[in-house]
């Protein structure tokens, strides 16, 4: 086995510019704190909390509330259209970018304008093939990016494996938890080249108003800047007085739109990650720019069987009413598990999707320490430091799709005891090595304030 010098020359001479962007980013794969860090800190056996090697939790008596994945699972329609179209005539074949009828249908329902001359729909790999499509068509070394922070994981490191520069948004009380059209033209300079609108955000389930995304819109065509209109998360409506607006749907001699490429998916309004089915769209003529980027590098189209099951799935409106009055009654649960909780709390109420965010830091503990603590008591969930600096050590994230009231019931009993096991220090020492290991510059923020409150605790203890 190599020592670890030997690796580390290896990786730098013979890995690109891109990889070795990743290798140390706050962000990248493995340097941000999950609960797979706490199965390792409590010396669990993977097999019995990931069985098989998977990405989300589904041991015995485990329940996720981590990655963003639907807990609800796909609808018994598009399961039996995925066994329909499983047929050895399909297997047997390429299939096609994607089915005619799937593309008009995603247009209508996801982006909200008709397919035509100036609109166009492509297959990607789930709305995160998206991500990575439209970042390597449209952006090049030096360009600047406007996102959130926080935000989701991939934006900010994929955008930097392309040579760009990241211009952070601070989401705050002070701005509702979304981009203001003010901030967002004060943060342009002469390099910005994109805007990434995610709507609903991710992690808070906040959207943008109508005016927002025609300010934004009209912002950024002054600008020639492309707007990136991620909105995967529009599928389940958690508050019923809040309407999401695709920017696509917006589109008119007006307002044009012809700068937007929108992406969305079918992981988590229809419970089907692992067909990898989603959806880039946009004006042909960069759209072209994308199917040729994406020919080049994995060449073959989206999953065929998954594509029925998605056709049948978007066509399901009683599985959207049945699935969104499940994620309705499960945020109403966790509102009073916060409220009883003392020290937490919730900075926003989410309006659309199931991502939320609690903010434990009342509590005078880290959300990584937390997050250990819950997973002993077998609740897996995500802190804040892998979507971005602002409360890196503070944020909570929950996924809160899953169909079974009794995962609530155990967060409530969990989050009190993992609080108070994190302010005896249990996990200190074990975080404090993991982001010694990462040696990101975020993780050291983490550090210190863990230490900070240790030595506080040891002068205490000597003056008692």
């Amino acid at each position: 086995m190599m020592e670890k010098s030997a690796i580390v020359e290896m990786q730098e001479r013979l890995l690109s510019k891109r990889a070795k962007t990743l290798l140390h980013h706050p962000q990248g794969m493995g340097n941000y704190f999950t609960f797979k860090t706490a199965i390792d800190i409590l010396g669990l056996d993977w097999n019995d909390v990931a069985p098989g090697g998977v990405y989300n939790v589904t041991g015995a008596g485990y329940f996720d509330m981590g990655y963003m994945a639907n807990h609800i699972g796909p609808s018994d329609a598009a399961l039996q259209a995925f066994r329909d179209a499983s047929t050895p005539e399909k297997l047997a074949i390429y299939p096609p970018d994607c089915l005619p009828e799937l593309k008009e249908l995603v247009a209508r329902k996801k982006f909200g304008r008709a397919l035509g001359p100036d609109f166009e729909v492509m297959g990607v790999e789930g709305a995160q093939g998206g991500i990575g499509y439209t970042y390597l068509t449209f952006l090049d070394e030096g360009d600047e990016v406007i996102v959130t922070d926080p935000g989701y994981f991939h934006f900010v490191p994929a955008a930097e494996a392309c040579g760009a520069r990241i211009v952070p948004i601070e989401l705050n009380e002070a701005n509702g938890y979304k981009l203001v059209p003010s901030q967002v033209e004060a943060a342009i300079t002469p390099r910005t080249k994109m805007i990434v609108v995610c709507d609903p955000i991710n992690p808070f389930g906040t959207v943008q108003t109508r005016e927002e995304l025609l300010a934004i819109a009209a912002i950024a065509r002054r600008n020639n800047i492309v707007v990136f209109n991620n909105v995967t998360h529009n599928t389940h409506q958690t508050d019923p007085s809040v309407q999401q607006i695709p920017m696509a749907s917006l589109h008119s001699q007006e307002t044009p739109m012809d700068h937007v490429v929108s992406v969305s998916g079918m992981s988590k309004g229809y419970g089907m990650p692992a067909i990898r089915v989603g959806f880039m769209a946009a004006h042909p003529a960069l759209l072209r720019g994308a199917f040729l980027t994406k020919m080049e590098i994995t060449k073959i189209h989206i999953n065929y069987p998954g594509q029925y099951a998605a056709l049948t799935a978007m066509q399901d409106t009683a599985y959207v009413a049945a699935s969104t009055e499940t994620i309705r009654r499960n945020y109403a649960h966790i509102q009073e598990t916060v409220e009883r909780t003392q020290g937490v709390s919730i900075p926003v109420s989410p309006a659309y999707g199931f991502c939320m965010m609690i903010d434990v830091s009342g509590a005078g503990v880290t959300a990584q320490e937390v997050t250990v603590g819950l997973l002993k008591e077998k609740i897996a969930a995500i802190p804040g430091d892998g979507l971005g600096d602002v409360k890196a050590a503070d944020y909570l994230r929950l996924n809160y799709s899953h169909p079974d009231i009794a995962c609530f019931e155990r967060f409530r009993e969990a989050l009190p005891k993992a609080i108070e096991e994190a302010r005896a220090g249990l996990y200190a020492d074990a975080v404090i090595g993991f982001f010694e290991r990462a040696g990101t510059e975020r993780g050291k923020t983490i550090i210190a304030k863990i230490r900070a409150r240790q030595q506080a605790g040891q002068i205490l203890s000597a003056a008692e």
